[in-house]
């Protein structure tokens, strides 16, 4: 069974994150940011993963930032030794006006380069740079290879939400067993 279990308790947060990869797309999710408990959901629902993330705070930015440092981690955690999986992901997504695409590598080497293309300050009751920040600590924490473009759009709410399931959908393809590989995914043979 691939699963995930994190905690993490600092002085500023509380954050439990459990994760199923071979789930059915359940998602509770319990953070103060209503946009990014929103964008969980919908990683949940592409990825169909289980998702479960309980996490206060003191400030709504530590919140989102280590629930996503524990998402990763969990997520790593559930892929074990990352044997028989695809490693690689990739998607473009359209929602309504903004098409996304994210091109994934599950390599244990983080780099992120990451254009959401919002233009205002906030979407719905989050700031759009703790969105993109989000994203950044997840990869960073999973040791993910994630490069996420929006190509276009008019609505940062879509460009955001195209931006999360072209994530999800990536996942989804990297951590899928591949039934002709039955070591790890490199020819160092090593993760």
């Amino acid at each position: 069974m691939r699963t995930g279990n994190i905690s993490r308790e600092t002085r500023e947060t509380r954050v439990r994150v459990a994760v199923d990869l071979d789930g059915a797309g359940k998602a509770s999710i319990r953070m103060p940011s209503r946009f990014l408990s929103h964008m969980l959901t919908s990683l949940a629902t592409h990825s169909m993963f289980d998702i479960e993330v309980d996490a206060e705070g003191d400030l709504a930015h530590h919140v989102s930032e280590d629930a996503a440092i524990c998402l990763g981690q969990a997520i790593k955690a559930a892929l074990g030794d990352y044997r028989g999986i695809a490693r690689f992901g990739y998607a473009s997504v359209p929602m309504d006006d903004a098409l996304a695409s994210a091109a994934l590598d599950l390599s244990n080497r983080p780099y992120t380069a990451i254009d959401l293309k919002t233009e205002g300050y906030v979407v719905e009751d989050t700031p759009c740079e703790d969105v993109h920040h989000f994203l950044a600590s997840f990869a960073q924490a999973l040791g993910a290879t994630l490069h996420l473009r929006v190509e276009y759009g008019q609505n940062d709410h879509h460009k955001a939400e195209a931006a999360f399931k072209a994530l999800a959908l990536s996942l989804r393809m990297a951590v899928a067993p591949d039934p002709k590989r039955s070591g790890v995914p490199s020819s160092k043979e090593s993760m």
